[in-house]
C-alpha cells in the first residue's frame, strides 16, 4: 500500500484568475472594436453634409 497522504487536486485556475481572464479578453475585444471603427472611412456622403454646416 501507498504511504502517500496528499490529496490530489485537479489544476484548475482559481475564480479570481478566471474573472481577471475573462476581464482581459473583453477588454482585448473592446480595443479590437473601437479601433476598426477609428480606422474605419467617413462615408462621402456624410463629408458633402458636413461640409455644407459651414
Amino acid at each position: 500500500m501507498s504511504s502517500d497522504t496528499t490529496p490530489k487536486t485537479p489544476s484548475v485556475k482559481k475564480p479570481a484568475a478566471r474573472a481577471q481572464s475573462k476581464d482581459r479578453d473583453t477588454g482585448a475585444a473592446l480595443r479590437s472594436v473601437y479601433q476598426k471603427t477609428v480606422d474605419e472611412a467617413v462615408p462621402s456622403d456624410l463629408m458633402d453634409l458636413l461640409g455644407k454646416l459651414s
